[in-house]
């Protein structure tokens, strides 16, 4: 978040917004405090004792002290959930992507920063609950000799505790994007957001530290002797040889020693886990934002110029949920959306409005019809002539045309070149991004293409019959581009009418270098034979779903996108007196019913169209998962918006006859 810090919106809104999560944090843990207190030295042989006790106990020196060191703990919790979070969250399609990600210089700086707050929080902890925890040392008991200090093995496990829960606390939330905030579906106050996840949070807390102390009890039992032996060296304590030793089994049965652990561990979590629920409602809050501005120095706050922006990715959310919003329930905004600039009379507010929105969806097409085409190719080479290969050469086309149509310049002022997206970047041209990164297939070039594709896109001899213009309608040419050329007259004319050149003399080839060729050779001898080890095979085997996953990644702004353009076009059939809104619905509709057909076809791959399993009882959010089904179901809806509104008047809408004729299943309540 460092290099976002030069936003106006970050610095206004969300470091304030932060700063809030946290100081209701802070707020909050005095009451959780005493819970614990009360938890710990409770007796229900002796209430009125215990009540005094707690009293005594939470008025004293030791415990206000303790309770500045969690106040410091929980400011950094916050920094730290405010320095990684994200709203597209990082999605690992194998084992060894995940591994990756857990040796990351980046998560074991977090981890270590963890574990030192984990001493710290049960440190505090131990000293709240007092006895035999209070202290490290206590004074050994000899007959003579000068005094010795022995090492108290009850406070050093709970110290110990402490550093274990902390680190896997973070090595969690590296597994289940604990730092990924998702955006609600219904708007509620921050109240009872708070409200309505307190009981999910206890739970959590509780579940969790319950199977961290299980996991410590094991490692302390067999690895326990190692930080034992250094504290002693290192502090010079001694051991008492008439106390029991906690690294065995009848030193770990302890039911009290068990319970402190855990409730120390439970009182962790939910502090942590508090401190990141509130930056999840903060953060997650709505923001409006102006339409359009009298003064120059904030154009660059208003909608049209934020919806434009392609950092930081939380501005675009936002935005895009502004701009769903404010389509469906502020009739007042909508009428500067559809009003015209003056002096010149031109729909600015919504050129640039439905732009982005088309773009975004435009990309999102882009990037599942070429996750398509790696995926169907497999890396076997197919027959030109089959059936199958002329439906997908023929669909591949039909996408990629009405593409170019729909981002193509027209008499309206749209802009024939699509934007760069924060979210999804466009195959051809533009720098991948780590979400299209994996599913963009291999060059010509490269050792890991497949031979098929070499031989398809080899130049071609003048004597073949390949060459020249084809005739016959079941032999059809594969571009060597990812994106199949259109033969629509519109581009550039027909293929039969252009001249083909002929080739010049064939030049000699220049041989090959030894050394590269043997090296290329010997690499491909080492991946043949990893690639038949299992535990190789394991780690760099695709996970089923998280491809298709990490695709969707960033489709909660699709929705909010298709939500926008659909309730404005609705919104459009009464309220827009100037007609801007008729002049784009051709693109609209083309935009929409191309990502339908996209959509289709990637949910009748493997494991696509396979809900996962609802998760319970974790902080983890795994709205993502769904995310595909929602984004299905939001554009089926927002095309079903269109067509029942306008109704037949669609027909007088110009559009290609594929388009045409799915947009008459719509009409007709089909789909």
């Amino acid at each position: 978040m460092f290099s976002d810090q030069t936003c106006w919106f970050v610095r206004k809104v969300i470091c304030w917004r932060a700063a809030a999560s946290i100081a209701w944090a802070v707020l909050l843990l005095p009451p959780t405090t005493a819970v614990f207190v009360i938890l710990s030295r409770f007796s229900p042989l002796l209430p009125i004792k215990t009540i005094s006790e707690c009293l005594s106990v939470m008025t004293s020196t030791s415990t206000i002290f303790s309770f500045v060191l969690l106040c410091a703990v929980t400011v950094m919790v916050g920094f730290l959930i405010f320095e990684y979070y994200t709203v597209v969250p990082s999605i690992a399609c194998s084992k060894i992507a995940l591994l990756a990600q857990l040796l990351h210089p980046r998560h074991i700086v977090n981890s270590l920063v963890h574990c030192v707050m984990g001493i710290i929080v049960a440190w505090c902890a131990a000293v709240t609950i007092g006895g035999r925890y209070e202290m490290l040392g206590y004074p050994c008991a000899q007959s003579e000799g000068p005094t010795q200090v022995c090492l108290n093995e009850y406070h050093l496990v709970l110290c110990l505790a402490g550093a274990f829960v902390g680190f896997s606390h973070s090595l969690f939330g590296v597994i289940h994007n604990i730092n990924y905030v998702s955006f609600h579906v219904v708007q509620q106050y921050k109240y009872l957001r708070f409200k309505s996840s307190l009981p999910l949070v206890v739970k959590c807390s509780a579940t969790q530290a319950l199977y961290s102390v299980r996991n410590y009890i094991i490692v302390y039992f067999f690895l326990g002797y190692i930080p034992r032996e250094w504290i002693c060296k290192t502090f010079h304590l001694h051991r008492d040889s008439s106390a029991h030793r906690l690294d065995t089994i009848a030193g770990l049965l302890d039911l009290s020693l068990l319970y402190h652990l855990w409730i120390s561990a439970t009182f962790l979590l939910f502090s942590w886990y508090i401190t990141l629920l509130l930056f999840r409602i903060f953060v997650t809050e709505g923001y409006i934002f102006p339409v359009q501005s009298s003064f120059t120095e904030d154009v660059h706050q208003c909608l049209p110029k934020v919806l434009s922006e392609p950092q930081p990715a939380i501005l675009k959310f936002l935005a895009l949920q502004d701009l769903a919003l404010l389509s469906q329930h502020s009739p007042p905004r909508r009428f500067e959306v559809f009003s015209l600039s003056q002096p010149g009379g031109h729909p600015h507010n919504w050129n640039s409005i439905s732009r982005e929105c088309l773009s975004l969806l435009a990309d999102l097409t882009q990037r599942l019809v070429a996750y398509h085409d790696s995926v169907a190719t497999n890396g076997r080479a197919k027959s030109l002539s089959t059936g199958s290969e002329r439906k997908s050469s023929s669909e591949t086309s039909t996408v990629s045309s009405g593409l170019e149509d729909v981002m193509s310049p027209r008499p309206t002022t749209f802009l024939s070149k699509t934007p760069a997206s924060v979210f999804a970047p466009s195959v051809g041209g533009v720098a991948q991004s780590p979400l299209t990164a994996p599913f963009t297939p291999p060059s010509l070039d490269s050792p890991f293409a497949w031979s098929g594709l070499r031989r398809l896109t080899a130049p071609v001899d003048q004597g073949s019959p390949w060459h020249g213009a084809v005739q016959s309608p079941h032999v059809m040419r594969r571009a060597p581009k990812l994106w199949s050329t259109s033969t629509d007259s519109q581009l550039s004319g027909s293929l039969e009418s252009s001249p083909v050149p002929l080739p010049g003399p064939k030049q000699d080839a220049p041989k090959p270098n030894l050394l590269a060729q043997f090296l290329h050779n010997r690499k491909e001898q080492v991946k043949t034979y990893l690639s038949k080890r299992v535990l190789i095979a394991y780690l760099f085997n695709k996970l089923p779903e998280a491809s298709s996953e990490a695709l969707f990644a960033d489709s909660q702004a699709h929705i909010w996108a298709l939500e926008g353009l659909s309730y404005l076009v609705q919104a459009s059939f009464s309220e827009d007196h100037f007609g801007v809104v008729q002049t784009a619905l051709p693109s609209i509709l083309s935009c929409m019913l191309l990502l339908q057909e996209a959509v289709d076809r990637h949910f009748k791959l493997p494991h696509a169209s396979t809900k996962p399993v609802r998760t319970t009882g974790s902080m983890g959010d795994s709205a993502y998962k769904t995310l595909r089904f929602a984004l299905r179901a939001a554009l089926k809806t927002a095309i079903y918006r269109i067509t029942t509104t306008f109704g037949d008047h669609l027909n007088a809408v110009h559009m290609s006859a594929d388009h045409r004729k799915r947009l008459q299943h719509f009409l007709h309540y089909k789909e």
